[in-house]
């Protein structure tokens, strides 16, 4: 948010249900909300040609690691899958 944009009031949940006409005016005349649920700001609500503000990216993202940087390497085994499961089983039996 740059320094010499206004502040945006708060909203809370209620008042966007029970005031929402009201509301809307006041957007499509230019002012934001921050709308909030239980006291904890969730969304904004701001006019649909209003800038939106810029995100600099400071470096790319990179994917790392992942399953097959772990090296697991994989058991095989001559019986079958519900042999497997079955003695898993057998306790519970």
């Amino acid at each position: 948010m740059s320094q010499n944009a206004a502040p945006a009031e708060t909203l809370s949940q209620r008042e966007l249900r029970n005031e929402s006409g009201r509301v809307l005016r006041s957007v499509a005349e230019g002012r934001s909300y921050v709308l909030t649920n239980g006291g904890v700001p969730v969304g904004r609500i701001v006019p649909i040609d209003a800038p939106s503000p810029g995100l600099t990216i400071a470096r790319a993202a990179r994917r790392r690691g992942g399953w097959a940087a772990l090296g697991i390497r994989r058991k095989h085994s001559d019986r079958s899958l519900a042999e497997l499961l079955d003695d898993l089983r057998e306790d519970r039996v």
